[in-house]
């Protein structure tokens, strides 16, 4: 019995999955922000209708998704949330926008956000965020906004950064950041008050020369 059952529901998994993408990975995508919300502390209950039994996370608040289920939009910022992010995020391949900016939220910026090739913008700021900037938001090829600004992040400004052509604002203001500012790709446009309040942070680097990183 149990043979056949399984005979009929394989192929019918193979189906949705065919025909039906919305249903099979929006599931996913729910695990994936349901296990962000487990590691958060919320006490103004804005997370309240973050159900992992719905079918898929598109009728949560604070969530947008697109006309085939899929979550395009995070927006929790200013909510008075503490915790950590989490690297299931780097799940939501089709996310254009994630805020979570003006919360409480600690511990490092997972490098699977690299992953979401489809961000537009990623605001981070006024957090409590320590380690260092992954070198893998270099892969954010769709990236225009990076605002990581107060919080309490070390280490270089990765280089990779400076090869995301649509990047438009970075503000990296009031860290502890080292090393030098970049000077090249969209960072000749980036103005120097967004570096500042990072006492080691030296620069921009010299054009020309090896850049001097001799205190980070």
């Amino acid at each position: 019995m149990e043979t056949s059952v399984l005979t009929f529901v394989a192929p019918l998994v193979t189906l949705l999955a065919i025909y039906c993408p919305g249903i099979v990975s929006s599931n996913s995508e729910g695990d994936a922000l349901y296990a962000l919300r487990s590691s958060l502390s919320d006490l103004d209950n804005v997370l309240q209708s973050w159900d992992p039994t719905l079918v898929n996370p598109c009728t949560w608040f604070h969530i947008t998704c697109n006309q085939d289920n899929r979550v395009t939009r995070v927006d929790l910022g200013n909510s008075n949330l503490s915790g950590h992010l989490v690297p299931d995020l780097g799940r939501l391949e089709h996310l254009q926008y994630l805020e979570l900016y003006k919360n409480n939220i600690q511990g490092t910026i997972p490098a699977e956000l690299g992953n979401l090739k489809s961000l537009i913008s990623l605001d981070l700021y006024n957090n409590n965020l320590t380690g260092t900037i992954p070198q893998e938001l270099g892969n954010l090829k769709s990236l225009v906004f990076l605002r990581l600004n107060d919080n309490r992040l070390t280490g270089r400004i990765p280089r990779d950064l400076a090869k995301i052509s649509s990047l438009k604002v970075v503000d990296v203001s009031s860290n502890d950041l080292c090393g030098t500012i970049p000077t090249t790709g969209p960072f000749e446009h980036i103005p120097l008050n967004n570096f500042e309040n990072n006492p080691r942070l030296e620069g921009p680097e010299l054009q020309g020369l090896v850049a001097y990183d001799m205190n980070c």
